[in-house]
């Protein structure tokens, strides 16, 4: 006999105590997604008073970007950051390589620099929900996430100091700590319909308090 499915409520309770990293079953809709479609898109809608549901923003895709400019130095440095953006993202990263020489900086041509991986589907669902539920409380000193870093095109990028602050990292066994870049992209038309969308998801953007004219 195959193994019973738990229902889809036991399954986030269970998400939300021991968040990981983990391979996206089939045919199993990610709870962030599943409020998006029934909750937060028909909110949208009735917002920004679309026609159409197809013109209500969604999140497109997450890209997560580190700049690893010691692994000239020590290629070490660089496995090891591959090894641990694959545990937080649950994807396997893509190494960026420079595309000129730089002299002043010891930098050859073609030479590894960096690494990044694009999250797509239910991949992407998966770790916003991880990154606003679990990995943002963890940020000494949080207090909101600016709502000025949007790039005009509906798009918003937050920078990261530690991946420590996810919790499929060990501190233990960490040897370097580093910082990443994370990039919402959304098929919002402009910044302000792609900032109540991630304010529906969940994103943490410091409140700003209302200005009383005297």
């Amino acid at each position: 006999m195959g193994k019973e499915k738990k229902p889809k409520a036991e399954q986030s309770a269970k998400a939300e105590k021991a968040p990981k990293a983990r391979a996206v079953e089939k045919g199993v809709t990610p709870r962030l997604e599943d409020f998006y479609r029934k909750n937060l898109s028909p909110e949208l809608m009735k917002r920004f008073k679309y026609t159409s549901v197809m013109q209500v923003p969604r999140l497109h895709k997450i890209a997560v970007n580190v700049g690893v400019g010691a692994a000239t130095q020590d290629a070490k440095i660089l496995d090891a950051v591959v090894r641990e953006l694959e545990t937080i993202a649950g994807q396997k990263p893509v190494i960026t390589k420079a595309k000129k020489a730089i002299s002043n900086f010891k930098l050859r041509e073609g030479l590894p620099i960096g690494v990044r991986v694009t999250l797509r589907r239910n991949r992407m669902y998966e770790f916003m929900d991880r990154f606003v539920s679990v990995a943002v409380p963890r940020i000494r000193d949080f207090r909101g996430f600016s709502d000025r870093s949007f790039d005009g095109r509906g798009n918003y990028t937050v920078g990261v100091k530690e991946q420590i602050i996810f919790p499929e990292i060990d501190v233990d066994k960490v040897t370097r700590v580093f910082g990443m870049d994370i990039t919402f992209v959304t098929t919002a038309r402009t910044d302000q319909e792609a900032l109540e969308l991630l304010k529906g998801l969940g994103f943490p953007f410091v409140k700003r308090e209302e200005t009383v004219p005297a």
